[in-house]
């Protein structure tokens, strides 16, 4: 089943399928290396093709349900990218990032809160899974605040950094 790729209004954010137009703005936001650190799968610098190349298979993976990413737009511009990915069965997994001026203002949350509605109301996921660097509590506390339990601790490699970091797990259930 492929759904139609529109948007998801909540107060403050418009979180939008992302295109190939975002791609100046993720670079931007990934040259921050506080923020890309945080990040297992991106590499620090950031690598130009690689964001597009990323940015690129986006439509194609929302139309064959394997991931659906938006970006999120504060007042027009965007802050961030939240998504579901890595979708197998009925379970998927939660990432976002924003930029560091974003921080601390509730988006991160806000955010994720409607992605995971979207995920378990209308994709049909039973399961969501996330994670976090031990060195990032903040990510943690969103993701506990969205309902998600502590799933243990894993060792993996992080690009971004170039060594394995411990990484805290989470998941969260559906209730039907």
């Amino acid at each position: 089943m492929s759904l139609a790729r529109t948007a998801i209004t909540t107060n403050r954010l418009v979180l939008r399928p992302t295109s190939g137009a975002d791609v100046g703005r993720a670079l931007e936001i990934q040259s921050d290396w506080e923020v890309t650190r945080m990040l297992r799968m991106a590499s620090f610098p950031p690598d130009r093709q690689a964001i597009c190349d990323w940015f690129g298979d986006h439509q194609r993976e929302w139309c064959a349900g394997e991931a659906y990413r938006f970006a999120v737009e504060v007042e027009g511009r965007m802050a961030g990218l939240v998504d579901i990915d890595e979708i197998a069965g009925s379970e998927g997994d939660l990432g976002y990032w924003f930029e560091k001026a974003a921080w601390g203002h509730g988006y991160a949350f806000e955010a994720a809160q409607a992605v995971v509605g979207f995920a378990l109301e209308n994709v049909g996921l039973s399961t969501l899974k996330s994670g976090h660097a031990a060195d990032n509590p903040a990510s943690g506390r969103i993701l506990t605040k969205l309902g998600f339990t502590p799933a243990g601790t894993i060792e993996l490699f992080s690009r971004s950094r170039g060594e394995n970091i411990q990484q805290c797990r989470y998941a969260l259930m559906s209730a039907r």
